[in-house]
């Protein structure tokens, strides 16, 4: 078609093809993606002569149940022969916490940080963050002849294990016995009364703690300590020499150092036998 033969176009419609050329000329970058912003993280918060995640803290302690008031864990001697809850298989007295590494109740483990160090505070912990919500899928009915076979003998409020399960025994009759595998807590709010007697910062202190974690009742001065560059030597003192579990606890010991001491690449235990 010669140029003579082209159709005329009027002003408006070279408009609106200019302004269609321009839109698809501009598609390709609308299409592209723009990446995400990647949001800032949180800076931890450090708090001034209070608790921070990941100290090493030496912490009264005494939790009750919201409901009955009754004691569920006390750092206090005293108060434990008071309230009839005493065990002489158990050290009282101040209990290293090491914050956030789940050392305490999970509830009570995240609202530490902030708490005044050598200031009575009662925190409250919900259920869920304690020792969780009752689960009615839990409460099981079981036939009494089976667990008799198992060698179990059910008795209203007796904590059994069954099958690698704790169970507390609920009711017995007409050949059926209803357990619930719930935690005897489940569902209750814990209210603590603690204070932090001490924030432990000398690296000694420190090792003196975690050993004093796994031999109670036992000094912890009575250890000796020589640390190298990537070694730790802990004298063992004789008086826990015939201890029960004691390669257990030196295990634990040693296990806890090197996760909290990482230039330490081994931990050594010696004994010494003096004359008498």
């Amino acid at each position: 078609m010669s140029e003579e033969e082209k159709p005329e176009v009027s002003e408006e419609e070279e408009e609106e093809t200019e302004e269609e050329t321009e839109t698809t000329e501009e598609s390709p970058e609308e299409a592209t993606e723009e990446a995400p912003e990647e949001e800032p993280e949180e800076e931890e918060v450090r708090y001034e002569n209070a608790v921070n995640k990941g100290d090493f803290i030496m912490m009264e302690m005494t939790g009750r149940a919201d409901e009955t008031g009754e004691i569920i864990e006390t750092t206090d001697e005293e108060l434990a022969r008071e309230e009839g809850v005493y065990d002489e298989g158990r050290t009282y007295g101040p209990r290293l916490v090491i914050v956030g590494d789940g050392y305490v109740l999970r509830g009570l483990d995240q609202r530490l940080p902030g708490v005044p160090f050598d200031e009575e505070r009662d925190i409250e912990i919900l259920a869920a963050e304690a020792f969780g919500e009752r689960d009615p899928a839990n409460v099981q009915t079981i036939p009494y002849r089976i667990l008799r076979s198992k060698g179990v003998n059910p008795v209203i409020g007796a904590e059994l294990e069954i099958d690698g399960r704790s169970a507390i025994v609920r009711s017995v009759g007409a050949g059926r016995v209803q357990v619930d595998y719930n935690h005897p807590l489940a569902g209750r709010k814990i209210v603590y009364k603690l204070k932090v007697t001490e924030n432990v910062t000398d690296e000694k202190k420190k090792m003196g703690a975690l050993i004093g974690r796994r031999f109670l009742g036992i000094d912890t001065g009575e250890f000796k300590l020589r640390k190298t560059k990537k070694k730790l030597r802990i004298g063992v003192p004789d008086q826990i020499f015939f201890s029960e579990n004691i390669q257990i606890a030196k295990r634990g010991v040693a296990l806890d150092i090197l996760r909290y001491f990482e230039e330490l690449d081994e931990v050594e235990f010696y004994e010494t036998i003096k004359r008498s």
